[in-house]
């Protein structure tokens, strides 16, 4: 049989639904944190859950072309460090769900435990390091600004993620049946 290249319809329907919300939570559910241009953010939690059901690609997508969108419609530019880091959280969080089947129905102390390493490692690599840099090497804009708008959105994001995000996963995961919950009956 030969394989199928690209996205299954499944995604493709997952990367416009996932990315209109993520939208509305990034544009009208976003609390200012005094940092400039830095919030928190429950459109994180939201990207997670999407991220550990559908897949990297589909996670990276919705965070990539939500933030992008964002950009576009709330300041008339698109800030690309940003959205690329964005990406990359969504693909690093994507990861972490297909290795520890986040959506299988049943999430354990464990999955808990790795899903909020696996979002300490992303927001890490996302906000400290890809923003920044990009920043630097994109806009020229001063190490100090960016890396204390990195530091700051990073501290937010693993809060929020950890609170927001676990308690997603585990109501969605409450809506699955149990691998091997099922008797066979003789």
């Amino acid at each position: 049989m030969e394989k199928k290249n690209g996205l299954s319809t499944r995604s493709v329907v997952a990367v416009g639904i996932g990315t209109a919300v993520f939208i509305i939570l990034f544009k009208f559910l976003a609390i200012p944190t005094g940092i400039a241009n830095t919030q928190i953010n429950v459109a994180q939690a939201w990207l997670s859950l999407i991220a550990a059901i559908f897949g990297p690609v589909v996670g990276g997508l919705v965070a990539f072309i939500g933030h992008a969108l964002n950009d576009a419609i709330s300041y008339g530019s698109i800030w690309w460090s940003w959205v690329i880091a964005d990406g990359v959280f969504g693909v690093l969080i994507g990861l972490a769900g297909k290795y520890l089947h986040f959506a299988d129905g049943n999430f354990t102390t464990r999955k808990i435990i790795g899903f909020n390493l696996a979002q300490l490692v992303s927001n890490i690599v996302a906000w400290l390091v890809v923003a920044p840099l990009g920043d630097i090497l994109i806009y020229s804009e001063p190490a100090a600004k960016v890396f204390t708008q990195g530091a700051v959105s990073t501290l937010v994001n693993v809060i929020s993620t950890a609170i927001l995000g676990t308690a997603v996963l585990a109501i969605y995961n409450r809506t699955k049946v149990k691998k091997n919950s099922l008797e066979h009956e003789a």
